[in-house]
């Protein structure tokens, strides 16, 4: 069967609910988020020590975040209970500092990529939701220059005080009179934006450092007082364990997902085994309207088409109507019209 693919303002009309992105999206940003593994990256750049990949290892993970996060509240305890332990002390350095080397050299500065800001934020405008799986800043810029023009649309990612509304869709209510339409924003798997502190709270990061952002969530893992959240590596199931560790990420995954709407785009996401729990989790609510789902294809790949319509009727259901576009088409994500 050959699919038809579609120019993206020839069906852009029919989806306007909800928009989901995954790291084809950065990649068409930058390409420097063209890697393949964050700590397979860090492994061929000399950036992870022996003993680092041992507690990779011995945790059987490959997720950064779930190894600093356990070294880091070792290392807690052990400072609370005056415990001298110079090992787990450096066993947290090394993974901090691992970590914080390999986003560097795979981020790139605001300055590089500003320029696109006016058409993703155009793009994105159109949708009353947004989930997106990668952990850079790249949205989160979009939505501080969106924000800033002030031309009556808004961007929320429904936190108030730098910490996560459990009543998010009281936001979908536009404040006072200069806010005609809003988006609301989520990070199914976290984002560099959002960090835990000693007092194991979930926090987003002060964002009033602007261009310079990226250097200012380094610097407050460097403090000691604040461990990343977010999801960079793992099998489905790993993933969900963490997700369920997390009261912003399980609240996103149990409540936002099954509830987007009758329409989703699907745009930069691979739709790989160890997201799968994505897609289960946007057909398991008894009350889902999903209907029909529009889905990115780069380079007219027929494979491609295949294989995630059968995986979206696997898991969503052969209910769904599926339909394919064009991702380097007029007026999708930063490509102008």
């Amino acid at each position: 069967m050959s699919y038809r693919i579609y120019n993206w303002l020839d069906i852009s009309h029919h989806f306007n609910e909800a928009i989901l992105i995954g790291n084809g999206a950065s990649r068409s940003i930058n390409d420097s988020f063209d890697y393949g593994s964050l700590k397979e990256h860090a492994i061929e750049n000399g950036l992870l020590t022996e003993n680092v990949r041992k507690l990779f290892a011995f945790f059987k993970t490959n997720d950064f975040e779930l190894v600093l996060r356990l070294v880091w509240q070792a290392n807690r305890v052990n400072d609370a209970l005056d415990i001298k332990d110079k090992t787990t002390k450096v066993a947290y350095e090394h993974v901090r500092d691992s970590l914080i080397r390999a986003v560097q050299s795979i981020h790139p500065e605001y300055f590089e990529v500003e320029e696109q800001f006016p058409d993703i934020a155009e793009f994105l405008s159109s949708f009353r939701t947004v989930l997106s799986l990668n952990y850079d800043l790249t949205l989160y810029w979009v939505v501080m220059y969106a924000n800033r023009i002030q031309n009556g649309h808004s961007f929320k990612d429904c936190m108030v005080h730098g910490e996560f509304s459990e009543d998010w869709r009281r936001f979908r209510r536009p404040i006072g009179h200069r806010e005609q339409k809003n988006t609301l924003i989520f990070y199914p798997h976290g984002s560099l934006i959002l960090a835990r502190n000693i007092l194991e709270q979930e926090v987003k990061l002060d964002a009033r450092q602007g261009n310079d952002l990226l250097r200012s969530i380094l610097n407050s893992w460097e403090s000691e007082e604040f461990v990343p959240l977010f999801v960079s590596e793992g099998t489905s199931e790993q993933k969900v364990g963490t997700i369920q560790n997390s009261h912003y990420l399980y609240t996103v995954y149990r409540d936002v997902l099954p509830n987007i709407g009758s329409s989703l785009v699907i745009y930069g996401w691979g739709v790989w085994e160890n997201d799968i729990h994505i897609l289960k989790r946007l057909g398991s609510s008894r009350f889902a309207r999903l209907n029909r789902i529009a889905v990115s294809v780069f380079n007219y790949d027929q494979s491609y088409c295949r294989r995630v319509a059968e995986m979206i009727a696997t898991y969503i259901g052969r209910r769904i109507e599926v339909v394919f576009f064009d991702c380097k088409s007029k007026g999708c994500w930063n490509n102008p019209a």
